[in-house]
């Protein structure tokens, strides 16, 4: 089971919500790794932009399954409120 993501990019675009990620911001909220919706350092991103790597830390409170459904419909509400 993987977490399936479609490429959005719309979580790379709120940076200024996340202040471990202050470092990666442009200046806009906007990951400057970012490049057409794609992450340019996908392979080396931080542990908080890896959802596999983030579910260590919730492991005894949800599964994996439940923990990827929170994270799914977080993202439909962070894909509704960028169009709102």
């Amino acid at each position: 089971m993987a977490f399936f993501c479609d490429k959005c990019g719309v979580c790379c675009k709120i940076l200024q919500c996340i202040p471990e990620l202050h470092e990666y911001d442009c200046g806009n909220g906007i990951c400057k790794y970012l490049k057409n919706n794609l992450c340019t350092i996908y392979a080396n991103r931080p542990e908080i932009c890896n959802v596999e790597k983030t579910y260590k830390r919730f492991s005894s409170q949800f599964t994996k399954e439940e923990y990827y459904q929170l994270v799914s419909e977080y993202c439909k509400r962070l894909k509704q409120n960028s169009i709102d």
